[in-house]
């Protein structure tokens, strides 16, 4: 019925009460089917059934259930999705590729969390010919406002005297950290799509277009970050 953030937000403002007394400090622990759980007096719903998505989130879509600005967003690619899901971390408005959405919220911290280290990989296009030297300081990481990026996995699809084409991998979520580590080399971003996620691969999914996850690969993205 929340999300963490608006779980501790009931929490704080007084709303939330365990075998009828109040609770005011996020992260008490509680055990479902024997301890009462009640916001505004009215016990909780019980737990939806996990469900995991993998969408292809086209160009110009937020990632997100909403935006001030009225602009789309992925929420609004969904049509026969009846449980309330949101994004796993998020694209860019001005990226596309592999986005997960999911009604498991302990999975989706640590899927984000830096402390599991779940790899992402982006194929980009950049403008202008890449030189190795550039390849070596992503590789190597490189400093940015926010701090060091961290070193990246780098791999040289195909170049040109217009563009180049590279895969990056990178354990790390920040904001728009694939562009500004290229912006720091001297090559912006042309495209970037998102083809990795943890042991997932986006494959020949089409952009707009979204699937659940295998039992299979359900399985194996809980094992990678420490679930059964």
């Amino acid at each position: 019925m929340a999300s963490r953030r608006g779980a501790d937000e009931l929490i704080l403002a007084g709303r939330v009460t365990v075998n009828d007394r109040p609770v005011l400090t996020p992260g008490i622990t509680v055990q479902w089917g024997k301890d009462r759980i009640c916001v505004d007096g009215n016990p909780i719903p019980s737990p939806k059934q996990p469900l995991y998505l993998m969408m292809n989130k086209p160009f110009g879509v937020i990632s997100g259930l909403s935006d001030p600005e009225g602009r789309p967003v992925v929420i609004d690619l969904l049509r026969d999705v009846n449980e309330r899901v949101y994004p796993v971390g998020r694209l860019d408005f001005n990226s596309l590729g592999l986005l997960l959405l999911t009604n498991d919220g302990e999975w989706a911290h640590r899927m984000t969390h830096p402390r599991y280290r779940v790899p992402r990989v982006y194929k980009v296009t950049l403008d202008g010919e890449i030189p190795q030297e550039s390849m070596e300081r992503l590789r190597r990481g490189v400093t940015l406002d926010d701090g060091f990026s961290g070193p990246a996995g780098v791999t040289l699809l195909s170049k040109n005297s217009q563009r180049s084409v590279i895969r990056i991998k990178l354990h790390l979520g920040r904001s728009r950290i694939i562009r500004r580590m290229l912006d720091a080399v001297g090559h912006p971003v042309i495209q970037l799509m998102r083809i990795g996620f943890g042991p997932l691969v986006l494959g020949d999914l089409k952009v707009g277009s979204y699937r659940p996850l295998t039992d299979s690969e359900t399985a194996e993205v809980r094992r990678a970050v420490g679930l059964k």
